[in-house]
């Protein structure tokens, strides 16, 4: 679907600040034109860096540094593209930018090389995606994952399902449209083992998905309870700096403190909250208020308790957070076990899955840290991709309009009915790699990606 562009567009590719080199990105059929305009000599042989001198309207020099020129189509957007690496300062990148503007480029928004990537058929919206994950991977794991979407690991996946999708699809209108035959297709069996195999592909990649979507996204964990729990030591012992103030003082904590952490390669949100009690403190009420709003937000709430004290965790999440006492959100944490004979393990309590730690000799973490990674059923492989919770929406769509076939095909016997679900599962799965899409969605996507990309 290559698409032809009468635009070129410019757009600083570095970050912001100061640096050595600093890149400004030219994409479109006038590009080649520009970079002369603005350099007053032929440009370098395609893929070959060459010293230019860049000039303004006056002809004085801006800069220099180095040029290439990558014809369409081979290039990153299949486009004739030139990429001006001059020196890195924030004045002479913006003057060079608004001279490229000046000689007839315009602006890039926001993703619009990586759009005309996709376009031009250069890639896949899976991969598209991947460049931005790449970027903004916050952990080794996550990095090697989305390159492997990049490389296009996650797309043949998904289209391995699709053909099969189409291939069954095929059968389904064959039988519709030759229902004069002796055998009936639609009966037979072939059909519905089809689809139990496409039903079971799918089932596949959406645990490979569910891998790759924790490593982008990660898991947002809030540690609540009483005063003096233990909570800010629990959090500086899991993150492995003294990042929260601990003291033997109630109420040390009164507002939210948030910490980026990886336990076991998997991305984690760590959140420390202020003690759970009743106060006649406007500030602690406060940092209180928003201790509960951050519970309900939270995919896991790891609720400590002194150990020392004989506390019953539940009687003081039923006091601040009944609706949430669900063993899916809720772990409980009883810390402080040096103090007591407790030793350091993973046990039920009361269908509560119940950690003993001491946060201050640092027992037990490492079977807390197991506990919070089962949890999210976080099991990553070698050949994990990056994935996205759209990604996962349209399996769990494209799931349902299987299972909606199913029914039609073996309870109602209704070829056109399981034609029509088919190709709805078909539309929702051709989300995912850009096969199937609507213009918001890409503008959603895209337009999160970083100016210049």
């Amino acid at each position: 679907m290559t698409t032809l562009t009468q635009t070129t567009i410019a757009a600083i590719a570095t970050p912001p600040g100061r640096g050595g080199v600093g890149v400004i990105r030219l994409s479109g059929p006038k590009a080649y034109a520009i970079a002369q305009a603005l350099s007053q000599k032929a440009l370098p042989q395609a893929r070959m860096a060459g010293f230019r001198q860049f000039y303004d309207a006056t002809g004085q020099i801006m800069d220099e540094g180095l040029l290439l020129f990558f014809p369409n189509p081979h290039s990153f957007t299949g486009e004739d593209v030139v990429e001006l690496q001059g020196h890195g300062g924030p004045v002479i990148q913006n003057a060079l930018l608004a001279r490229l503007l000046e000689l007839g480029a315009i602006a890039a928004k926001a993703g619009e090389f990586s759009m005309r990537a996709f376009e031009n058929d250069k890639m896949d919206l899976v991969q598209a995606e991947a460049i931005a994950d790449l970027i903004d991977a916050t952990s080794q794991a996550a990095a090697r994952s989305a390159v492997r979407s990049l490389q296009g690991a996650f797309s043949n996946k998904v289209n391995a399902v699709l053909e099969k999708l189409i291939h069954l699809r095929l059968h389904v209108e064959a039988a519709i449209d030759f229902p004069e035959e002796e055998i009936d297709f639609l009966a037979d069996g072939k059909i519905l083992a089809l689809l139990e195999d496409v039903q079971s592909s799918v089932s596949q990649v959406q645990l490979s998905a569910r891998q790759g979507q924790l490593l982008r996204e990660g898991l947002q964990v809030v540690i609540a309870g009483k005063p003096n729990a233990g909570k800010s030591s629990l959090l500086n012992t899991l993150a492995g700096v003294e990042r929260a103030i601990v003291t033997d003082i109630a109420g040390t904590t009164r507002d939210v403190l948030h910490e980026k952490i990886s336990l076991n390669g998997m991305p984690i949100t760590l959140t420390d909250t202020a003690g759970l009690r009743e106060t006649g403190d406007v500030v602690e009420k406060e940092g209180i208020r928003r201790a509960i709003r951050e519970i309900e937000q939270a995919d896991l709430l790891l609720l400590v308790y002194d150990l020392s004290q004989g506390d019953n965790p539940l009687t003081l999440a039923e006091q601040y957070f009944a609706e949430h006492l669900d063993p899916k959100r809720l772990m409980l944490i009883g810390n402080k076990s040096d103090l007591t004979d407790q030793a350091a393990m993973l046990s039920d309590y009361q269908g509560f899955r119940h950690v003993s730690v001491s946060a201050k000799q640092e027992m037990g973490v490492a079977v807390l840290i197991d506990a919070i990674t089962a949890h999210a059923g976080f099991q990553p492989e070698e050949d994990t991709f990056i994935a996205r919770t759209r990604h996962l929406d349209a399996m769990k769509r494209t799931q349902a309009y299987l299972a909606e076939a199913r029914e039609q095909l073996v309870v109602y016997h209704a070829g056109e009915l399981v034609a029509e679900s088919l190709r709805l599962a078909q539309n929702a799965l051709g989300e995912i790699t850009g096969d199937f899409r609507a213009d918001d969605l890409l503008g959603k996507i895209f337009g999160s990606f970083c100016i210049g990309k």
